[in-house]
């Protein structure tokens, strides 16, 4: 068992640290014959996760720039093609200051995975929080790249989109709710917001939350179309199990829900039920989708939808009461550069795991029943 790799047929595995030379990630049971463009296909989605693109996110600079190391033919034009054989992509850190941690070699961080990983391992990466860093999660988004060409081969027309839906106690309004937008509305503010008022009061919100040397926690969406019915099983290999567990490893975050989620806990059995009809082209036609695409474990055809909650940013100026390795007390803030809000950047990491479990279902599918 390896607690860096995640997947069954498209498996990754990721490695490095937030203030080592370089991170990335190995991509295995990738079928060939899948042909890419490196800037279009894998280089824009780690552009939408890279720190520093508005003053509402972390100011470390890091290109995030992705090289292709095996598993390739490389053709013209930075295009490839892959072979099948284990994927290695590669980012090198650039903007790494870790003289910004040296006050954290013997103190824990509260809220952090500082005492948790040295109670562990009995030693740990002050300098960022090494393998415990959402910089780790830029591997991710390169992966979920790859897993995307998977799904476009296997599922044509299908599309993941994802949208920070909730910041603080400020919610979108709530006809938004259900993936009703678009790519050009998302990409039209700092925030991935589906509503632009909303993402206004957002930047006042966190404007105010940063000068007060304090975070806030949000809330993601992430929404698949097109996919067929049939993907998942009924006990141990459930859709939405695997969905949730993939969010769950998300830095930071602390809930999941399908659909509804915790909501269906206020309904009857009767708004809750996602009624069936015949549809002009022969297929069901789902009445509603309080399930979120997914019904005893297996995918219904429906739109999936996934949400999950991201704390505040444990990294904050704010002094906090802690202790050091001998148990002593002390106060600590935290310096450097840090997200006020990391719900913003999770998004494309949200749809990155997104697609990293839809192409290993895909996959999964196909060799159970052809």
């Amino acid at each position: 068992m390896s607690f860096n790799t995640f997947g069954h047929l498209f498996r990754i595995t990721t490695w490095g640290e937030s203030h080592g030379p370089a991170i990335g990630v190995v991509v295995d049971g990738c079928p060939p014959g899948l042909t890419f463009n490196l800037a279009q296909d894998v280089q824009s989605y780690l552009d939408k996760r890279r720190p520093g693109q508005s003053r509402h996110t972390t100011q470390r600079r890091e290109p995030d720039v992705a090289k292709v190391l095996s598993g390739v033919i490389e053709g013209e034009a930075g295009c490839y093609t892959t072979t099948g054989t284990p994927i290695q992509l590669s980012i090198e850190n650039v903007d790494q200051r870790s003289k910004d941690y040296g006050n954290l070699t013997q103190t824990f961080r509260p809220g952090h995975a500082d005492y948790t990983y040295w109670a562990k391992y009995g030693v740990r990466d002050h300098r960022g929080g090494g393998r415990s860093s959402a910089r780790e999660t830029a591997c991710r988004v390169a992966a979920g790249a790859i897993a995307r060409l998977v799904i476009a081969q296997m599922a044509p027309g299908a599309g993941i989109r994802g949208a920070l839906v909730q910041m603080g106690a400020r919610r979108i309004p709530a006809e938004q709710y259900g993936g009703r937008w678009s790519a050009a509305t998302l990409d039209a503010n700092d925030f991935f917001s589906p509503d632009a008022e909303t993402a206004a009061a957002w930047a006042r919100d966190l404007d105010a939350i940063r000068k007060a040397g304090s975070s806030i926690g949000a809330v993601v969406e992430i929404v698949a179309e097109g996919l067929p019915a049939g993907l998942g099983a009924p006990l141990y290999g459930k859709l939405d199990a695997d969905l949730a567990s993939a969010m769950m490893s998300i830095n930071a975050v602390k809930a999941v829900e399908i659909g509804d989620g915790m909501a269906v806990a206020q309904l009857t059995g009767v708004e809750n039920a996602d009624e069936i009809r015949a549809g002009n082209d022969g297929q069901p036609l789902f009445l509603s989708n309080h399930a979120g695409g997914v019904l005893g474990g297996i995918s219904t055809g429906q739109d999936i939808v996934c949400r999950f909650a991201v704390k505040p940013t444990s990294s904050i100026l704010t002094p906090r009461r802690t202790i050091d390795e001998a148990g002593k007390e002390t106060d600590i803030f935290t310096k450097g550069r840090h997200d006020p809000c990391v719900g913003i950047r999770a998004v494309p990491v949200g749809e990155a795991m997104m697609a990293l479990v839809l192409a290993d279902h895909l996959l999964r599918h196909r060799g159970q029943v052809g």
